[in-house]
């Protein structure tokens, strides 16, 4: 499964796990990377020290290439660049952000820059920055998402099209029929979320982890697209930011009702009243909680099923 995205991180699958806030600390992104993926460790919920001691213990486990996501809104998204590059870390993600204000500086210290986009124009912006990759998210993912509410099926082949460095598929993706799909769309690499949030060595909290794999399709909902379009299972605390929206609420009341920590207080502590249980559509297609190397073994499986099954449609 060569492709420019392998060659790109020296990695032996074009599958990527997303560096999420409180689930994807070194435990899950060195498991990640040492079945030949691309492991992230999701900044975004941590300070530089505890960076810094997440990125030496992946180290420690792992002899494979692991990168780093940090979404570039954060306050101290600087200091937690200056961690990353101080501890030779090579792969970094970006999100939530221009990658602009950055990309001098990691090229600079040899570091591959990749930058999540929701839309053409920002992957565009992400090229002319000189990122070396751009993740295509649609709003089927989990967490955050952009404005524009493109689906990863109608925003991957655009950005294939406009772009011409490699383009790696997310939203939604969560088994092999995902991974082929993506390929499909001329997608060179996935970058997978929900599903690996529901393993043994996620971070997350058990409740949460069950609350994936409890939930059916349409257990997902849109909420505060006036201060952050985001993507949550539903519990009571999604459902009365849904009608806040439909009530008319302005944005000064909106973020009083998310308050702070809601990410924290659902994800990892694992209140499943009150948090914020950030989790993409593909929530209806995961039925358990494996070890990594597991759902790896069967994320391979189902996709040399299905690719040899249309060999065989393409030869008759």
């Amino acid at each position: 499964m060569e492709t420019r995205i392998t060659k790109l991180f020296n990695i032996k699958y074009p599958i990527i796990q997303a560096g999420m806030v409180w689930v994807s600390g070194w435990k899950l992104a060195s498991a990640v990377s040492n079945c030949g993926g691309l492991g992230l460790i999701g900044a975004g919920s941590m300070k530089p020290d505890l960076l810094r001691e997440h990125i030496q213990k992946c180290k420690t486990a792992t002899d494979k290439p692991f990168g780093v996501n940090i979404p570039l809104l954060r306050g101290d998204a600087d200091q937690l660049v200056k961690t990353t590059i101080d501890e030779g870390v090579k792969i970094v993600f970006t999100s939530a952000g221009h990658p602009k204000k950055f990309a001098a500086l990691f090229k600079e210290n040899d570091v591959k820059l990749v930058h999540v986009v929701p839309n053409i124009k920002y992957g565009l912006k992400a090229q002319e920055s000189g990122c070396d990759a751009v993740v295509g998210e649609g709003v089927e993912a989990g967490g955050h998402n952009g404005a524009d509410q493109l689906t990863t099926f109608t925003l991957v082949p655009q950005l294939v099209d406009a772009l011409n460095i490699p383009v790696i598929a997310a939203g939604g993706i969560a088994d092999g029929r995902g991974i082929l799909a993506a390929l499909a769309l001329g997608a060179e690499g996935v970058q997978i979320g929900t599903r690996f949030a529901a393993t043994v060595e996620s971070s997350a909290h058990e409740n949460y982890k069950r609350k994936v794999v409890e939930s059916q399709n349409g257990d997902t909902v849109l909420a505060f697209r006036k201060i952050g379009l985001v993507r949550m299972m539903k519990n009571d605390f999604a459902l009365r930011a849904v009608k806040a929206e439909l009530d008319g609420w302005n944005e000064e009341q909106l973020k009083e009702l998310l308050g702070t920590k809601r990410e924290r207080l659902g994800i990892f502590e694992g209140d499943e009243t009150e948090g914020e249980l950030e989790a993409g559509q593909g929530v209806g297609l995961i039925k358990d909680i494996p070890i990594v190397k597991e759902l790896f073994e069967r994320l391979f499986s189902e996709y040399q099923s299905l690719y040899k099954k249309i060999r065989t449609i393409e030869n008759r």
